[in-house]
């Protein structure tokens, strides 16, 4: 295919077409095309720049710009700005100009910042200097200048700069070790390995001669997937050399190079398509209960302003035609001049904006920007907080979103993993079963627990071996020489057939046919399953002990004597088999498949062993909290392993449905198994596990664990950590064939659950049943899971937990879900959950990285949820509506001015009041009230569980609520406008010589009114107040008049030559001569009392006849207090606790009468 034309790629640019993409891609190794008859097809390749930045210097201001007038509250307050500068506006457009601006800017300076550092961080990444091999000869250029198929040399303790198949390292026997906490957050060395027909190639010289071709997979996300082939090129004429690549080929952009000078690879994904920058994509977004309700009541918000907009329209032409209107004559001959009698559509519509303007505040716009720097600041607290920090891995919590800070305390039901998440996932062999027999390690050893019964000695070996070397488990040791000088002596000792040597073992040396090796004293097991690597520990333990390998040979010690065997083939795990395998070619030249996986697949496949004794063995192990696994081994034929191993070549070589190939192929020679026995592994609780779930049953929260673990384990888990309870009634769906016996087992249960509504029920169901359940009976399933308290899902794959999270957040009642785990099979249902919580445990950080919040403790959900989440709710709701009430207080007093005024949209505001009002007047007390406030004390809400549930179903943003708080608003402005108006409507006057008192000294006060109640309200409603408070709401009541002053002191006009900054002449001197006079204070006074009096009497009447559970618990802690501070005073005292009765002072006689005085009077 040739290069596409300049028009084709203009017209792909410009989204006209489609470019077209191959299923594949064809990558020639060092740009080299390979002496082939037909030539790979021309493809183009994105460069190596990374690039995470949202905006550059020319697209910032139009693309933020854009952005965040996709938002209603900003596009709205723009339309109102072009109003006021399009019609003859009654009040100056500043005001709604100089808030939009305010609120733009601190966004886009937030924003811009934000994205600055992205800048900062791409420069350093793409300017990284990178050896790469061109012209035979290595050259040093810039990270971004990486082309795919470029030969990348990466040394040790260098990040790889991109994707690439790994060609050659400093060994012979081509492995490196990586680590790839960037990537997935382990910190474990990890082993990869190049194809034995490059691994010779050690420098540039040699990868020079390298004609080749990579053809893979087109990029996809999978961090452990990978689809491709080399294809080895010798002449034009022959066909080349085709050798299959899998994920343990290719090192990943991020990964670090480890204990290896050097290695080589080819590019094959670069820039924004390697597998870290395809994992880098934002999640989709989520929104907190909270966030939505606030749209419906933004909308709410709307039609009030076009009710009253319409309203004041319709009077203002109603109020034209009456009498006294008509024979005005000082109103009359104007209105004709000007035309105000002809009416007609545009003069209608330009009234409806001018009124549109005048209302238009009740819309909080400085609301969004508020919230939004309060969950971002807020969510610094969950790192902040020492209680959720971990000291065994040196972790504190994180958060990955402030988006979501008020939802932790909303949530309803939870669905936890099990293993790593409930358990330590620091797994411990206990027990096994052999041929039968079953053994229990006593002090180290292995040991009959019935000690007449003992398996064969050759049973005994070959489970030992199986245990050995079944696994995927590296060791990491330091290389020593040996006499003469290489290391490489010692693998020479053997012969191609891995003919067996001998050694005479001697403490910490080893001898091989007369060569003395070093043999370390302490090997480290590598491994990326916990599980394995127990295994592997404990066949050491008893005398098997695997001492390493590599990609073509493994190595066991057995009584001194040291075996190798040739490794011939991997079958990897997966989810899907629940088994892996190894193909082995045995010292004697034995073929031998070995096979482990879960008893369900192990137990199906085996034909000979003892079945039913080893499946009874499992059983009991699972009833007692262990992980099982079966082993079973097979010997192959030669035609047998012939006939697999072509099948698997060309499976693996495949590039369109490897996996389907590949799956048939494991198939075939993973069965005809002999069961060699199966193992017992404990995985132990965390610490404060039972504690934490059953805190959080008490706080109204349904727990569902969902995990991958055998039935009778997950049962036995779930009794340990008080997941099901004595009392509860369990009942079961598991094991079902088919659909129809699913339906009925549903129905059944249905029945019972009918009979006995008022008992507690528990369900277990599997991932079998499952399938039939959420296919044809999902209403069924969910009606009996939402009546249960507690459920149980095992056997389950990624998808299905995904699927059971996405069941009950589907339910009618929408209840707010959260999902909790620690590994990549857990991503799919933290994901669908409305909140994910990632664990930092030992199965990487993918959890970590797609979740919301992560922690390093599952015991830090209670703090998390019922401390955090309980404050951010109640901040962030109380916010929202103390918005709504303070505007209402506010604009409301418009619409009373215009029935005073004869809707002649004239407004009572100075038009500086109307700027300021939410930019500086009342904006800082709630702000430091967001991020500050405490409704209730962390040790209450941690040791009072059932305080949560007050909270359930965005209970503080209820419409009784929101109603409430509107309701104080318009009452608010009913006394701030009328009782400043019964006060001057008979033209009384504040001043001493009797000057009457204006419209702008009316609106002055009615302003100063709202200002002053408005932030008292607020006072009301804090009940965490510390110094940072009461400076925020210093500054805001007295920097009121502070700012007025200087507004109204001084005679902008000739400061600024002529420049009319909001008609600022009206306003001189206004306030000071206002509260000059005594009258206004008193009436400030009066009308503070007369505003809160039905609030006080509503919330009293709360408070004594109908308290809720967190008034009560203020209520206990307030009086324990008291109690603990007057038993200190009459110990202090001298006198008897008998004496102390709940703080009141008792007087029994005339000797202790001093005593008793002093404490009454305290």
């Amino acid at each position: 295919m040739d290069r596409p034309s300049f028009m084709r790629n203009f017209t792909d640019t410009l989204g006209c077409t489609q470019p077209e993409v191959p299923d594949s891609r064809t990558v020639c190794v060092g740009n080299r095309k390979p002496p082939a008859a037909d030539p790979p097809p021309y493809q183009a390749f994105c460069n190596n720049r990374v690039i995470s930045y949202k905006y550059t210097k020319w697209s910032f201001l139009p693309k933020n710009l854009f952005e965040q007038f996709q938002r209603i509250a900003n596009f709205y307050f723009l339309c109102v700005a072009v109003l006021q500068l399009a019609i003859d506006s009654p009040v100056s457009p500043i005001t709604s100009i100089l808030p939009l601006v305010f609120v733009i800017s601190v966004t886009a300076v937030k924003q811009a910042y934000e994205d600055w550092l992205r800048h900062k961080a791409d420069n350093e990444v793409n300017g990284r200097k990178t050896s790469v091999v061109r012209n035979g000869r290595i050259q040093e250029i810039k990270s971004h200048q990486i082309m795919v198929g470029d030969i990348v040399r990466v040394e040790i303790e260098q990040e790889l700069p991109c994707d690439m198949v790994l060609l050659s390292t400093e060994s012979e026997d081509g492995e490196c070790y990586v680590t790839t906490a960037n990537l997935d957050g382990e910190t474990n060395l990890k082993l990869f390995r190049s194809l034995p027909d490059t691994t010779v190639l050690q420098d540039a010289e040699s990868l020079e001669s390298l004609e080749a071709v990579v053809e893979c997979e087109q990029p996809q996300a999978d961090l452990y997937k990978f689809v491709g082939r080399m294809k080895f090129y010798k002449s034009r004429e022959k066909e080349p050399e085709v050798k299959s690549l899998a994920a343990e080929n290719v090192l990943l952009r991020g990964c670090r190079l480890k204990n290896t000078p050097y290695v080589f690879g080819v590019a094959v994904y670069t820039g924004k398509e390697t597998k870290m920058a395809l994992n880098s994509k934002q999640k989709g977004q989520k929104f907190s209960s909270i966030e939505k309700s606030m749209n419906y009541y933004l909308i709410v918000m709307l039609i009030w302003l076009l009710f009253q907009t319409s309203l004041s329209t319709g009077l203002k032409y109603w109020s034209d035609k009456q009498s006294n209107a008509v024979n005005a004559w000082y109103y009359r001959p104007v209105a004709e001049f000007k035309g105000d009698y002809n009416i007609n559509f545009g003069l209608i519509f330009t009234d409806f904006l001018s009124f549109l303007v005048l209302f238009n505040y009740i819309i909080p716009i400085s609301m969004y920007v508020t919230i939004e720097m309060q969950k971002f600041i807020g969510s610094k607290y969950i790192a902040w907080d020492l209680e959720m920090y971990d000291e065994d891995y040196d972790e504190p919590a994180i958060a990955n979103t402030s988006d979501l800070n008020e939802e932790l305390g909303q949530v309803e039901y939870m669905f936890t993993d099990k293993t790593g998440t409930l358990t330590e996932n620091d797994m411990q062999f206990r027990q096994c079963s052999i041929a039968g027999v079953r053994y229990k390690e006593v002090d180290g050893k292995l040991e009959p627990v019935n000690p007449e019964l003992h398996a064969q000695e050759e049973s005994f070996k070959n489970f030992l071996l199986a245990m050995a070397l079944c696994h995927t488990v590296h060791v990491h040791k330091e290389k020593t020489s040996n006499s003469n000088g290489n290391v490489a002596d010692r693998e020479n000792n053997y012969n191609s057939s891995g003919e067996q040597a001998r050694a005479a073992t001697n403490k910490d040396t080893t001898q091989l046919n007369g060569h003395v090796i070093d043999e370390p004293e302490e090997l480290d097991y590598q491994a990326s399953s916990p599980d394995e690597k127990a295994l592997v520990e404990a066949a050491r333990r008893y005398g098997v002990t695997f001492t390493g390998g590599t990609q073509e040979y493994l190595e066991v010690l057995v009584g001194g004597d040291r075996i190798r065997y040739q490794i011939l083939h991997v079958l990897e795990f997966d989810p899907t088999r629940k088994c892996m395998s190894i193909i082995l070619q045995t010292p004697g030249g034995d073929t031998l498949l070995i096979c482990k996986g879960a008893e369900s697949t192990i137990l199906e496949r085996s034909t000979s062993g003892d079945k039913d004794m080893t499946l009874q063995h499992v059983n009991e192990y699972a009833m007692e909290g262990l992980r099982t696994l079966c082993f079973g081994h097979r010997k192959l034929s030669s035609d047998e392993y012939d006939s697999f191993n072509k099948q698997l070549h060309d499976a693996s070589t495949a590039l369109d449905d490897r996996d389907g190939k590949l799956a048939v192929a494991f198939g075939n020679v993973e069965a005809n198994l002999h069961l060699l026995g199966a193992t017992g592994v404990e995985d132990r609780l965390q610490d404060g596990v039972p504690e934490t779930i059953q805190a959080l049953r008490e706080a109204g929260i349904k727990v569902w664990v969902l995990t991958g673990d055998k039935q009778e384990t997950a049962v036995n888990i779930s009794h340990s950590c008080s997941h099901f309870k004595p009392a509860m009634r369990e009942i079961t769906c598991v094991k079902q064939e088919n659909t129809e016996q699913c339906g009925n087992t549903l129905w059944r249960i249905t029945e019972q659950m009918q009979l006995d509504p008022n008992q507690q029920y528990a369900l277990t169901i599997d991932g079998m049943s499952l399938v039939y359940a959420l296919g044809d009976h999902l209403d069924t399933l969910r009606e009996i899971c939402l009546k249960c308290v507690a459920v149980l899902c095992c056997r389950m794959s990624p998808l299905q937990k995904a699927k059971v999270v996405k069941l009950v957040k589907l339910s009618p009642s929408k209840p707010s879900t959260m999902a909790i785990g620690d590994g990549a099979n857990d991503v799919s249902m933290i994901q669908e959950a409305h909140l994910g919580i990632g664990i930092m445990g030992k199965e990487g950080r993918q959890a970590v990285r797609c979740s919301d919040y992560a922690f390093a403790k599952f015991r830090f959900l209670q703090k998390m949820l019922l401390v955090h989440g309980a404050w951010y709710y109640i901040r962030i709701a109380t916010t929202v509506q103390y918005f709504m009430y303070k505007n209402l207080a506010f604009i409301t007093a418009q619409l009373y001015y215009a029935f005073l005024s004869q809707f002649s949209e004239q407004t009572v505001y100075d038009s500086f009041f109307l700027t300021f009002y939410n930019i500086t007047c009342t904006s800082l007390p709630i702000f430091i009230y967001g991020i500050m406030e405490q409704h209730i004390r962390p040790s209450v809400l941690s040791s009072n569980p059932s305080l949560y549930k007050e909270n359930a179903r965005n209970n503080a943003f209820s419409l009784r609520n929101c109603l409430y708080w509107c309701l104080l608003g318009v009452w608010h402005s009913l006394v701030f406008f009328y009782g400043n108006y019964f006060l001057f409507h008979n033209e009384a006057s504040f001043n001493r010589d009797g000057e009457m008192v204006g419209l702008i000294t009316y609106g002055t006060m009615v302003f100063t009114t709202t200002v002053l109640i408005v932030n008292f309200k607020l006072c009301l409603e804090i009940c965490y107040w510390n110094w940072i408070a009461v400076v925020g709401m210093v500054i805001s009541i007295f920097g009121y008049p502070i700012l007025t002053a200087l507004y109204g002191g001084i005679l902008w006009y000739e400061v600024l030559g002529g420049w009319e900054f909001f008609e600022v002449t009206t306003m001189y001197r206004i306030l000071m001569m206002s509260l000059s006079s005594w009258t206004s204070w008193f009436l400030l006074l009066g009308l503070t009392v007369i505003s809160f009096l039905p609030d006080y009497v509503y919330k009293m009447t709360l408070y004594y006849f109908h308290p809720s559970e967190q008034q009560k618990a203020r209520r206990r802690r307030k009086a324990e207090q008291n109690t603990t501070k007057v038993t200190a005073i009459y110990e202090n005292t001298g006198m008897d606790k008998d004496d102390v009765n709940m703080g009141n002072s008792v007087q029994k006689d005339e000797d202790r009468g001093a005593k008793t005085q002093s404490v009454t009077e305290l």
